[in-house]
Order: C-alpha cells, then structure tokens, then sequence
C-alpha cells in the first residue's frame, strides 16, 4: 500500500515537482513569507493544480520535527516499490552494460539517502534493497538523496539470495564489496552487465548474501582506517565501474 510522507525544503520539493509531480498531495508555505522564489514555485504548482495551503512557522516546525524547512513543506505519495517480479521484467529489457547496485541492510537512513545520490550520480540502471531488512524510505532518506530518489528506478525484494540467484541466470556478474578479501575492486573488469552489492554499516555483507556472490572485492586504503562509510564505499565502487564503461 502506498503511504504519504512529508519533505521540506525549496530543493527537495523542486527535485519532486521536476519528476513526479503528480505524487505531491499538498504544499503548505509559511504565511508571512512572500519573495521571487517562493512565488515562482506557487506559480507552478497553481499551473498543475496542486493544493497549496499557508501555515504559520509552529505548525511547518512541528510538522518537519523542528528541521530546517525553508518556510515551504509538502506531502507527498510514495508509490509501493516494485518487487522481485518487476525486477526481473525490468533486467530483461537492459544493454549488455547494465550497472546494478544492491543494499543489503543498509538501516541509517542517511546512508542509504547518500547512496541512492551516489547511485543516481553515477548513472546506475537501478537500486535493489531488502524489504524487510533496510531503512524505511522516509523524508531523511528523501531529503539526502538530494533529489535522486525521484530519478532512480528502485526495487524492493524479500528474498537478497533469491534475487542474486535470479539475477545470475540473467548474466549478470554479481561483484560483493567485503573487506577480508584481497581481490582489489579495481582489479575487476566491471564493464560487463553488473550488480554490486554493499553490505551494512559495520557488520557488512551478510554470510548468505556473500555466498551468493560471483565475486569479492575490497577497496584498497593506505592510512590507518580499518572501514569507510558504506555511502563513500558504495561512491567509490560505482564510480570505478562508471570509470571503466567510459574508458
């Protein structure tokens, strides 16, 4: 079922007018506000039709839990993410080039906003999370993704293995980021059809979901730090694979 969120912010509610404005139910300004910019964006949304409302500044800090809301909140719908089905259909009409990312129980929710931007940056064919065992997708991970989230093509899968097995079959190279590995990931051709799976913060990839990979591969640091965040991690991979493709 889908389910409405709220998201603040000129960026946030511009990305979402750009790409799918017919998600936004509601857009709530504060009263005493009146300048070019926040006109300008009134204007558009009176163009399509969408509820605008005024609020006064207690009621936009309660509704954005005392975040920095600009004096402009929206609510919006999230359309339910499609499932391994949908992922399967979807694989089946990509190049021999495809990029896939998958996150296994990625739970900070600005991770995950991070690495969605990452993903979009770097020009991914799609994201993969685990249903039941990633961060919900929320206004932070909305408001992180900077935007991506309205651009990237998300599935959102029950079974990790059942999908890594099925995305196998369809020829693509499975590639884990763990670093107990000795295999460098820029020592792996990454120019074929691609999925690269980043695991949690902290514990990783789980043992399952490592099994079920092609391929390990670490990124190889010189100073004393033993980890990176998953969201500089999961940059780092797919931009090494996007460095590749356009070799």
């Amino acid at each position: 079922m889908s389910k409405s969120i709220i998201i603040f912010g000129f960026h946030a509610i511009q990305a979402q007018l750009d790409s799918n404005p017919e998600c936004l139910l509601k857009v709530l300004t504060l009263d005493n506000r009146n300048d070019k910019r926040l006109n300008t964006l009134i204007t558009q949304l009176d163009h399509l039709g969408i509820n605008t409302q005024q609020a006064n500044k207690q009621q936009l800090d309660k509704l954005t839990k005392n975040q920095t809301h600009q004096g402009i909140a929206a609510e919006i719908l999230l359309p339910t993410l499609p499932n391994l089905d949908g992922l399967m259909h979807y694989v089946e009409k990509l190049s021999n080039s495809s990029l896939i990312l998958i996150l296994d129980s990625i739970q900070d929710p600005r991770n995950l906003g991070a690495c969605l931007r990452s993903a979009n940056a770097a020009g991914v064919d799609c994201v993969v999370i685990n249903k039941d065992g990633s961060a919900p997708i929320n206004a932070l991970v909305h408001k992180t993704s900077a935007g991506a989230l309205n651009q990237l093509k998300i599935f959102s899968v029950t079974n990790l293995s059942r999908t890594i097995k099925a995305l196998k079959e369809h020829n693509i190279w499975v590639v884990g980021l763990d670093g107990a590995t000795d295999q460098s990931i820029y020592q792996i051709d990454l120019t074929t059809p691609t999925a690269i799976i980043m695991g949690a913060e902290g514990s990783g990839l789980r043992s399952l979901t490592k099994k079920s990979c092609d391929q390990l591969a670490m990124i190889p640091m010189q100073g004393n730090v033993e980890s990176l965040n998953v969201s500089v991690a999961t940059g780092i991979a797919l931009f090494e694979a996007s460095r590749q493709r356009h070799l």
